[in-house]
C-alpha cells in the first residue's frame, strides 16, 4: 500500500522543512536509493561515494521533514541508524480554508466493534444468522465474531468504543453529535422498562438519557428472521452533542460540559462510553441495534464539526 502524507498551505514550517528536503538533488537520490530496501548510514554513504558525516547531514534533513524514518540497531562498534523511506506520495492543498465555514467528518461504528465492555444478564450478541455463541455468557463478548453482530444487549453495564479521530490536526473541534438507535432490556420484552443511559466521551460525562422501556410490542421493520417475536425488537434514534455551549440529548440540554473539556486532539481516537451508572435510578440495561436491524438501518454514528 502506498504512504501518503498530506501537506496543507498554512503548516509553513513543514512545508518549509519539506522544500528544504527536496531541494538538493543529492537528497533526491538518497530517496530513490531508499525505495524498495534500508540501509544503514554506512552503506548509503558507500553507495552515494560520500563521507559518512555528510550522508548523516542529509539524512537528517530528510528525517525532519518526515520523509524517512531513522532507528537504531547494534552494530560492530555499538550501535548505527538503519533508514527507511516512509513516505510514497505528496500531496500538498494550496488552498487557504475558509475559516468562516466550518467542516464535518462523519463516521459509522458497528456496535459490534467495542473495544472494551462490562455486560451481566440477560446479556447477548446477534448478527443475521442467529445469537453469536450462547445468551447470557459475558465470554461470548469476546468472540472475534462480535464484530458481525447487528444488536447488542446487556441488562446493566457498558460497551466502550474507539471512533478514529479524522479531523485534521491544528483544527479546532466546535462540536461533536454521537447517535444510535437505543432502548433498555429486560427478559423477553417490557414497554414500561425504564433504564437511565449515560454517554461519557473522553471519560467525561456528557448527559443520561431515560429510555421509556425495552421495545418488542411490534417487529422491528429492519430485522431478519434470527430475531424471534416476544423479544426486543427496535429501539429509538437518539442524538448525544457537546458542543462550545454544553451537552445535548434530542435538542434538550443535559450537562454543562463544553467540547474543549473532551481534549479531542490529544489522541488519534475518540472514545464514547454508553452504559449505566452503577448509581443510577434506572439500571435498565440497554440494547443497541446497528444495520438491517431495528427501526434505523444505520451503526452507531460520530460527527464532528470543526
Amino acid at each position: 500500500m502506498a504512504k501518503i502524507k498530506e501537506y496543507d498551505i498554512e503548516e509553513m514550517e513543514e512545508l518549509y522543512d519539506l522544500g528544504k528536503a527536496l531541494a538538493s538533488p543529492v537528497r533526491l537520490e538518497i530517496l530513490q536509493l531508499l525505495y524498495d530496501k534500508s540501509l544503514i548510514i554506512g552503506e548509503i554513504a558507500k553507495e552515494m561515494n560520500l563521507p559518512a558525516s555528510s550522508a548523516a547531514f542529509h539524512l537528517k534533513i530528510l528525517e525532519k521533514a518526515g520523509l524517512l524514518r531513522m532507528e537504531e540497531q547494534p552494530g560492530t562498534r555499538g550501535t548505527t541508524k538503519l533508514c527507511t523511506r516512509k513516505v510514497d506520495i505528496l500531496n500538498i492543498n494550496l488552498v487557504k480554508k475558509n475559516a468562516e465555514i466550518n467542516e464535518l467528518v462523519n463516521m459509522e461504528m458497528p456496535v459490534g466493534a467495542y473495544t472494551g465492555c462490562q455486560v451481566s444478564p440477560t446479556c447477548g450478541l446477534c448478527a443475521e444468522d442467529g445469537v453469536l455463541g450462547n445468551e447470557d455468557m459475558e465470554q461470548c463478548f469476546y468472540y472475534p465474531e462480535r464484530i458481525r453482530a447487528g444488536v447488542l444487549w446487556t441488562s446493566s453495564g457498558y460497551v466502550e468504543y474507539k471512533f478514529p479521530n479524522k479531523v485534521p490536526k491544528k483544527r479546532t473541534p466546535k462540536r461533536l453529535a454521537f447517535s444510535g438507535e437505543i432502548c433498555s432490556e429486560a427478559p423477553g420484552y417490557r414497554e414500561d422498562w425504564k433504564s437511565d443511559i449515560t454517554v461519557w466521551i473522553n471519560g467525561v460525562e456528557c448527559g443520561t438519557w431515560t429510555s421509556p422501556g425495552d421495545l418488542g410490542a411490534r417487529r422491528g421493520r429492519l430485522n431478519p428472521p434470527s430475531i424471534p417475536d416476544g423479544s426486543t425488537q427496535y429501539g429509538l434514534w437518539v442524538t448525544w452533542v457537546v458542543d462550545q455551549e454544553g451537552c445535548w440529548i434530542d435538542g434538550e440540554r443535559a450537562g454543562d460540559t463544553v467540547i474543549d473539556q473532551l481534549h479531542l486532539m490529544d489522541a488519534p481516537f475518540v472514545k464514547v462510553r454508553l452504559g449505566n451508572k452503577k448509581d443510577a435510578r434506572y439500571v435498565g440495561g440497554f440494547n443497541l441495534f446497528g444495520k438491517h436491524f431495528g427501526d434505523y438501518d444505520q451503526d452507531l454514528v460520530m460527527t464532528v464539526e470543526y
